[in-house]
């Protein structure tokens, strides 16, 4: 059979199609004439649902009206779809298991290339070698429904839906018979003839065939009559069946069924003869403490014993067939299977310790032994592994090597193992081409806590330290103990310098908390110096060298502070530093701030509906620079604050000039960072600006991301509502990134539900996920009665999808990019009898 046949290839390209407002009589008229099973309707170029033959049964014959409704009250939708590329197997399959009888074909870009029925694929299947082989009684339906001649039209489809049955044999009053398929009902319901008695529609004689036939004659007399049905009948003549492409087309696949149970039976009958050969082998593998597996020449599993099950948790069943990777811990680098692989290859055995996995998650040590074995000509044909769970045993060696590598008092790593680990930490940034971190932490003044208060608290406070420096470090990260106050740690896996720095504060600031150690109450602060691989040092002597002495220069220059070892790295740092401090003067003077307005219009209208207000800020030195570079660094520093008053002062002086200038403004939105919404004195700065500069606030409306009320959502809640009460809009930016809640999402006293630019992105491209997203939040805007903006709107086909889930209001580089105060007012704020179009 041509299973591997792609669907394409037997497809008709020419779809018979109609709009949805078809009456059903006219469908079904075309579908006669074309002798089609079905027909597509479609809306402005998309399937949006299907009617078929088998549909035809649903329609009342006995109202006069049923055949003249429009076809979108009676089709199916959606429409099931299938690719161009499936084969005609798995099409088989997909008829049977989704009991359907036609398939739309898409090609990849979703288009449709053509609609595929069971009769394509019992056609196309190659089934000759089938059918001359088998009989008729095999496929046929065994019982068929039998009408008398004088049953109306209307119980006779009815009959037939409720039996689910394609075809009614019906039968005359002088005994010859006659059918009447679901291709027949669609030919009545053009024709509209009515209620009338079945059997002045029906087609006569009926052809028939034998039982004891073969299924090839059956199949030549339905090709050759172009037929869909026979009747079978028995050795007297009476009708025991119906015979059809769909009865043959599910016989066959009984037979395959058969086939396959045929060949599992021979692989076991197979594998049963090999047991009886190996019987003595297999004893003694079974009683075995060792785990014992053997596989095929491709490392495929044929065989395991009951230690293997008992040290692995995988059965025989579970793991037949498969590799030994399905052990694999994900401790080994590919290297380590090349080479085991390489020397099995060439010396023919490979021996060693290796980590791997059982069923229910645990790893293990073991030490394995695989074997080659070859035939008669040195051809290898199985390989054998021999393995023994030496876990148990590397835990005792541990538990020495806990005395030999770690510190007594603290529990940490001493400088042996931090040897160790700081030489693979190089070896795999090394390999991998990364950066890793080495931090030496020296307490200050620790020599005068010993003196003053004794080495007890001494010790006490070193405890503390260590538990304080590992809360505050990476699970990754390894943190060891020198000897007295020193520490060190090392920060793999880096990809910037400012990863370290920013670990390297929280430390301090850790550190520096206050202590309480037998009712002493008393603080201590520490020196760091940091070195970074490959920059400062090659190897862990190096990197350590290069901390300790970053680390003096610390103590040297002030205490309780930390110092990077290189010159460059330092700058860098200090280059952030400058940075902060002319944001910080900036924030103070108002200078280089500016404020950018991006416009946001209707989209059905076209009419602008308001703005959005962007900070913009020029370094007096730098220039530009990006906000994601000086906003991120305003909420680290804790410079959002008076930024965020600042913008607001702008913009309300903004929106009174262009009053002033004679001109309508709309209204702008603010973006509310987390701690200026927190901050107890918005309401009050917005009052008093608002009122300086004789504004009204509907003029102004606010912008948060979710994750800004999940803090105190009840305190939340009370100030959005404050400031709805003043007459502001609130709009919820970025929605849908957030661990959105429908709960608290009803109580918000917000007016718009902003998209994230991410999910519009997908709109008129192949990514479903984005278009999902748009729908749902569409949809539950309009039963919440919000307004919806979607944001980062760039391409036509973006704007065009839009249109089709109803989101009203759109922003991005397509309709409008920010513009400052005068260029905005140039283009936007003509007036409302003369303002900008979205079309414009």
């Amino acid at each position: 059979m041509s299973h591997r046949l792609p669907v394409e290839r037997i497809v008709q390209p020419a779809i018979l199609h109609c709009t949805p407002d078809t009456p059903l009589c006219e469908a079904a008229a075309r579908m006669a004439e074309r002798q089609c099973s079905s027909i597509l309707i479609m809306r402005d170029g998309e399937p949006v649902g299907i009617w078929t033959e088998r549909d035809a049964l649903a329609v009342d014959f006995s109202d006069h009206s049923a055949t003249r409704v429009a076809i979108r009250e009676v089709m199916s939708s959606p429409v099931a779809c299938i690719h161009a590329g499936t084969e005609l197997g798995e099409a088989a399959m997909r008829f049977r298991s989704e009991n359907r009888r036609h398939f739309l074909v898409i090609d990849a870009r979703g288009n449709p290339e053509g609609v595929l029925s069971q009769t394509d694929v019992a056609l196309n299947q190659g089934m000759e070698a089938y059918l001359r082989l088998r009989e008729v009684g095999a496929a046929m339906r065994s019982t068929p429904l039998v009408l008398e001649a004088d049953v109306l039209l209307s119980a006779v489809a009815r009959r037939m839906r409720e039996m689910e049955r394609d075809a009614a044999v019906i039968r005359f009053a002088e005994g010859d018979l006659g059918i009447v398929t679901e291709r027949d009902l669609v030919r009545f319901i053009a024709n509209h003839p009515g209620d009338t008695p079945i059997g002045t529609l029906a087609s006569r004689p009926l052809l028939t065939v034998s039982v004891d036939d073969m299924l090839i004659h059956a199949r030549d007399l339905l090709m050759d009559h172009k037929v869909r049905h026979l009747a079978v009948l028995d050795d007297e003549g009476r009708v025991t069946g119906l015979l059809g492409f769909r009865d043959m087309l599910a016989g066959t696949e009984q037979v395959y069924l058969k086939d396959l149970r045929r060949a599992l039976e021979q692989r076991d009958q197979a594998l049963a003869q090999s047991r009886q050969h190996l019987q003595l082998a297999e004893r003694v593998i079974d009683s075995s403490l060792e785990g014992i597996i053997i596989t095929d020449d491709q490392a495929r599993i044929e065989f395991v014993n009951p230690a293997f099950t008992h040290l692995t948790g995988y059965t025989l069943e579970e793991v037949a067939g498969r590799t030994p990777a399905v052990l694999s811990s994900g401790r080994h680098p590919p290297t380590f299977y090349q080479e085991m692989w390489t020397t099995l290859q060439e010396q023919g055995y490979w021996r060693g310790e290796i980590w791997n996995r059982r069923k229910g998650g645990e790893l293990y040590l073991e030490l394995l032994t695989i074997t080659a074995i070859t035939d008669d000509e040195s051809k290898t044909t199985n390989y054998a592994g021999l393995f023994t769970d030496i876990t148990h045993i590397r835990e005792n060696e541990r538990q020495v090597r806990q005395l030999a590598y770690y510190d007594p008092l603290t529990r940490l790593p001493n400088r042996r193992l931090l040897d160790d680990r700081l030489s693979l930490a190089v070896r795999h940034a090394h390999r991998h081409r990364q950066r890793l971190a080495v931090l030496f932490i020296d307490l200050d003044h620790f020599k005068q806590v010993n003196d003053t208060l004794g080495h007890a608290v001494g010790d006490e406070l070193l405890l503390s330290v260590a538990e304080r420096l590992r809360d505050n470090l990476r699970e990754d990260d390894t943190l060891a103990r020198l000897g007295g106050d020193e520490f060190i740690a090392l920060l793999p896996d880096l990809h910037e310098v400012d990863e370290a720095t920013r670990a390297t504060q929280r430390l301090i600031g850790a550190i520096s908390q206050p202590y309480v150690i037998d009712s002493h109450d008393f603080r201590v602060g520490c020196s760091v110096g940091l070195s970074f691989y490959p920059d400062d040092g090659g190897n862990a002597d190096e990197l350590i060298r290069a901390a300790d002495a970053a680390m003096y220069r610390a103590k040297e220059e002030g205490r309780n502070t930390y110092r990077l070892y290189a010159p460059e790295m330092d700058t860098r740092v200090r280059s952030q530093l400058a940075l902060e401090t002319a944001l910080r003067d900036t924030a103070e003077t108002g200078n280089g701030l500016s404020v950018h307005y991006q416009p946001i219009f209707d989209r059905e209208s076209g009419a602008l509906h308001s703005a959005e207000a962007l900070l913009r800020w020029t370094h007096p030195e730098r220039g530009p620079v990006s906000p994601g570079e000086f906003i991120p660094l305003a909420e680290r520093s804790g410079l959002i604050i008076p930024l965020g008053r600042a913008v607001m002062r702008m913009v309300c002086t903004q929106l009174k000039a262009w009053q002033q200038a004679g001109l309508d403004p709309v209204p702008v939105a603010i973006n509310l960072s987390a701690r200026q919404f927190w901050q107890g004195d918005l309401l009050n700065d917005l009052k008093a600006m608002l009122k300086g500069c004789e504004l009204d606030p509907r003029l102004m409306s606010f912008e948060l991301t979710e994750s800004t009320l999940m803090h105190d959502t009840d305190r939340g809640i009370s100030t959005l509502q404050r400031l709805r009460d003043l007459g502001c809009k609130v709009a919820i930016d970025d929605f849908g990134t957030g661990y959105s809640s429908l709960t608290y999402l009803q109580q918000l006293p917000v007016t718009t539900l902003k998209i994230d630019r991410s999910f519009v992105s997908d709109l008129g491209t192949c990514r479903k996920g984005g278009c999902a997203i748009v729908a749902a939040v569409s949809g539950l805007a309009r039963e919440l009665e919000l307004k919806v903006v979607a944001e980062g709107v760039e391409t036509d086909a973006q704007l065009s999808a839009l249109q089709q889930y109803g989101v009203p209001l759109v922003q991005g580089f397509k309709t409008g990019r920010p513009a400052a105060g005068e260029d905005f007012a140039a283009a936007y704020l003509r007036g409302s009898a003369g303002a900008p179009r979205l079309s414009d």
